[in-house]
């Protein structure tokens, strides 16, 4: 197929690895795929950072005004689509949503071309709760409502999140759950625990380890000071790759509490060198969760067979099973995730078990990024026969 693929995306955080590894994957599968997205510099492999000028337009210019240029950029993008399309000539529209952009659902009517949209959260929701709100409430829902009804299929990564899709009026049978996956052949060649541990000077150390860019809400503050506890075993130390607003904040918990020669901040890291990280961890944690979410950073765990600590919520428990692949936790249960952490630490065997369990649900769901796309190709062959049999009645 001739899939062409637009997001409004410059980051070069989870989001550019979705992206990227979703094209990589589509065109692995032998599909020409054509790109429509604003232009980014920088390191493209960078990973766990955001957009400075972005952050920076935001911060000095009013909500409002800010929210109209987001939607006023839907003309600009309407028209780089319908003039990629006229070249290209491309058999669907694949797009990343994003609130306030409409370009896909604008380039469908216009060019009668059927169109994906891949839906990652909720974003009226999250803007509401987490950037400070919204100043054009109404206008933000009705564009989320317009792009959402406009697509032929809508791909939430969860179905706690397609039950958002759906009190939109989606109908149930354009709703198609994709969970996020992994790219197998990037962690390969992933070193083995004791290897991966000696190349970050942590021999000897159990591991307790995440990944991505930390906020408050994550809840890293709790694991720092269970490790001032006597629960916490004294070769415990904690490795956090990339970073986040808070890194300043949890370095100087760790330092009051004695614990700075026992937790690591990488920093940002190339996503290259993510696998090999990773490979270092004993315990894989996931200690909050936004309620919707398919967290990239937990394919990445199970990918690499770590035993998972995370919350029992109804987004990961989608993919997750407590004793099987992860400990799970009662996400409100006072002292739950302190338990959690002193019991997965004190039972190698444990360990062990959820180990295996954990590489073992990457096959058994199909998790992988060639998976989605097979998912995604065969929705858009379904659209395009659909409406081949409404242009022929």
């Amino acid at each position: 197929m001739r899939i062409l693929y637009h997001h409004r995306t410059a980051s070069k955080d989870g989001q550019a690895v979705h992206i990227e590894e979703m094209i990589e994957a589509l065109r692995g599968l032998g599909h020409e795929v054509r790109i429509v997205a604003p232009a980014s510099g920088g390191d493209e492999g960078r990973m766990g950072g955001g957009v400075g000028w972005v952050h920076r337009l935001k911060a000095v210019l009013p909500r409002a005004l800010y929210e109209l240029m987001e939607i006023s950029y839907s003309a600009v993008a309407y028209r780089k689509l319908v003039a990629a399309a006229r070249e290209f000539q491309p058999d669907v529209i694949y797009e990343r949503y994003n609130l306030f952009l409409l370009a896909g659902v604008m380039a469908k009517r216009k060019l009668g071309l059927p169109l994906l949209l891949e839906v990652n959260a909720p974003l009226v929701h999250e803007r509401e709760q987490h950037s400070g709100g919204l100043s054009l409430r109404r206008l933000a829902r009705w564009a989320e409502g317009m792009a959402w009804r406009g697509a032929d299929a809508v791909l939430p990564v969860t179905a706690v999140l397609a039950d958002h899709v759906k009190a939109y009026g989606v109908p149930a049978e354009r709703i198609h759950v994709v969970p996020n996956g992994i790219n197998r052949s990037h962690f390969a060649q992933a070193p083995g625990r004791d290897e991966a541990k000696r190349q970050l000077g942590l021999q000897g150390r159990l591991v307790l380890g995440f990944t991505g860019f930390v906020r408050e809400w994550h809840g890293v503050d709790r694991i720092i000071d269970w490790m001032a506890t006597p629960d916490a075993p004294p070769e415990a130390h904690l490795l956090m790759v990339g970073d986040g607003p808070v890194r300043g904040a949890l370095e100087a918990q760790a330092a009051r509490l004695g614990l700075s020669d026992r937790v690591t901040f990488t920093g940002v890291v190339h996503r290259d060198a993510v696998p090999a990280h990773v490979a270092a961890f004993d315990i894989a944690l996931q200690p909050a969760v936004t309620p919707y979410a398919s967290p990239l950073k937990l394919m990445e765990y199970l990918a690499l067979g770590k035993a998972v600590v995370a919350p029992a919520t109804p987004n990961l428990m989608e993919v997750l099973t407590h004793g099987l692949n992860a400990l799970l936790f009662e996400e409100q249960g006072r002292g739950a995730l302190e338990a959690a952490l002193t019991r997965v630490c004190r039972d190698a065997e444990l360990r062990e078990r959820l180990g295996e369990g954990s590489a073992n649900t990457i096959d058994r769901l199909e998790l992988t990024w060639t998976g989605n796309a097979r998912r995604a190709v065969a929705l858009a062959q379904a659209a395009q026969a659909t409406q081949t049999r409404g242009a022929a009645a």
